[in-house]
């Protein structure tokens, strides 16, 4: 068998060197820039439009969480205050619920204050002895407490002409209350009432500058014995 060599022609093998060279060069090139970024600690460009959009994300994300923190602070101050709410109203209903129960209560229901314990002037012979409610003729007059009547009808009922028309309760506590310048009685001596319940309606009776009702509080049954009627009745629950 014969041996065919074969032979490159000499301007193939100059094209190949120059290719190959080529190449080489770039490499070097490449690697030299490479090196001279790691010895100058010069960075390469990055994108920056990802890292931006990485931290708008961030700011929105802690502007929803700080509205949402203060959404929940703000529902959790309006439930304590209803919270408040209701316990008051508890409470409130509690004491009336003792006021009912120790069944003592105000004379009239609505009134205008005129003349008060203990005050002075020409309208009495001494310190005035009670607690004027300035009401309308006819109005309810309610036995502050339960009790029974000791005294009932015209005359301050037997206290002097002064008065008018008067009731007198006596009470369990061994106190007195007295209602004068009556326009009508509605109970007799030695009934029982209960607090709240109507005895008398009032008037101008009496010693009396105007339609009003003349309410005290006694240590006895009789005129000369009054004590604060405000304060008797606060002790029991009432406030005038």
């Amino acid at each position: 068998m014969s041996r065919t060599s074969r032979r490159i022609s000499p301007s193939v093998l100059r094209t190949r060197s120059a290719v190959l060279a080529a190449g080489l060069g770039a490499s070097m090139v490449l690697g030299a820039g490479a090196a001279f970024a790691a010895e100058t600690g010069v960075a390469a460009a990055a994108p920056t439009a990802p890292v931006q959009a990485t931290t708008a994300s961030a700011v929105a994300a802690q502007a929803q969480a700080q509205s949402k923190a203060a959404t929940a602070a703000k529902a959790a101050v309006a439930e304590q205050a209803a919270a408040k709410k209701v316990a008051a109203k508890k409470t409130a209903a509690k004491k009336a619920a003792a006021k009912s129960a120790s069944g003592w209560t105000k004379p009239v229901t609505q009134y205008v204050v005129s003349a008060t314990y203990g005050k002075g002037g020409a309208m009495w012979a001494s310190n005035h002895s009670g607690q004027d409610f300035a009401v309308p003729t006819g109005t309810p007059v309610k036995s502050v407490g339960p009790g029974v009547v000791v005294k009932a009808g015209p005359n301050g009922a037997g206290d002097g002409p002064a008065y008018g028309n008067a009731v007198v309760v006596k009470h369990d506590s061994d106190t007195y209350s007295q209602y004068a310048h009556l326009s009508r009685v509605d109970v007799k001596v030695g009934q029982q009432v209960s607090g709240g319940q109507q005895i008398a309606l009032s008037g101008n009776t009496g010693n009396s500058s105007g339609p009003h009702l003349h309410f005290e509080i006694r240590t006895t049954p009789n005129y000369g014995s009054a004590i604060n009627p405000v304060a008797h009745l606060r002790s029991e629950g009432v406030t005038i």
